[in-house]
């Protein structure tokens, strides 16, 4: 049976997100054997932007708030993520990594970036820096 670009797109796709999934469960191991591949993203995110509101982290993972919180509550359990009052809303909290939820999430994307430099090791900068572009495009459209 012969498919266009777009069946070929959708089945390349599923399978990146199904390996994806592996990797970030994976690697969220590895940050803490009962952490969810869910929760590592939160993680993530709380390291890129160095804190966030919790309603902002749902806004952004495009989750309800039971959800979050519920995800916030086994972080805080243990020990990954802290609460501190908002300064700008006395009513509002803001959540960080603490610095042991710091040190296992840099120690887990280094890992997982030297992971997939090495599979990547036959690909030139070029082909690299495409790909970045159109994933990032990708992204933007999604």
């Amino acid at each position: 049976m012969v498919s266009g670009p777009g069946e070929q797109l959708e089945r390349e796709l599923a399978v990146l997100l199904r390996r994806s999934r592996a990797i970030s469960r994976e690697t969220a191991r590895s940050v803490h054997p009962d952490l969810e591949a869910e929760a590592y993203s939160l993680l993530v995110r709380l390291d890129d932007t160095g804190d966030a509101r919790p309603s902002d982290l749902a806004t952004f993972f495009g989750i309800g708030k039971p959800t979050l919180s519920r995800q916030v509550q086994m972080l805080e359990r243990l020990g990954l993520v802290e609460r501190t009052a908002d300064p700008s809303d006395g009513r509002a909290v803001r959540l960080a990594l603490s610095a042991t939820g710091r040190d296992r999430v840099h120690a887990a994307r280094q890992a997982r970036r030297e992971r997939l430099r090495d599979r990547l090791r036959d690909w030139s900068q070029e082909d690299i820096a495409q790909l970045a572009g159109l994933v990032g495009r990708l992204n933007a459209s999604l």
